[in-house]
């Protein structure tokens, strides 16, 4: 079976998504503050109509931290929950592999919480991005709270 991916980059380390997931990818935007959200959360954008959470990835990842650039582009893609965009330094393309070439996480990498996996190709290996796993109960809670917050200002 074929499975087609997202791939995008920070500092030049691949990652992806499952394409299934992503609704669009755009050059980064002016994104506004939101109140009492999780670190996690650089603030939010408004994407046709709807109030949509920026997810701050270098923060979750560890990296180093920096502005929002113009050449920045978000992934706009959806978890089990809600609509969520990824700041990213920008998207690689479609990657279509195999199952053969997905190597389960946990074998590989325990306690990678936000990797679901290894995708295994020539050019090297990309780490497959589990994007309902991005925010914990209590970052999602908290950022429904703000969220909710908010709208009544």
């Amino acid at each position: 079976m074929r499975n087609q991916y997202v791939a995008f980059v920070l500092d030049e380390q691949r990652y992806a998504l499952r394409l299934s997931a992503v609704d669009s990818v755009v050059h980064a935007v002016r994104v506004t503050p939101l109140i009492n959200a999780p670190d996690i959360v650089l603030g939010v954008v408004n994407a046709r109509g709807q109030i949509v959470p920026v997810i701050h990835v270098r923060r979750r990842f560890h990296l180093p931290e920096r502005e929002v650039a113009p050449k920045d582009q978000l992934i706009f893609a959806r978890t089990a929950k809600r609509a969520v965009a990824l700041v990213v330094d920008r998207v690689a393309g479609i990657v279509e592999c195999g199952d053969h070439d997905v190597i389960e996480a946990q074998r590989i990498l325990p306690g990678a919480d936000y990797v679901e996996g290894v995708i295994k190709l020539k050019d090297g290996l990309i780490l497959l991005h589990d994007l309902d796993a991005f925010l914990s109960l209590d970052e999602a809670a908290s950022l429904d709270d703000a969220l909710e917050g908010n709208r009544g200002a």
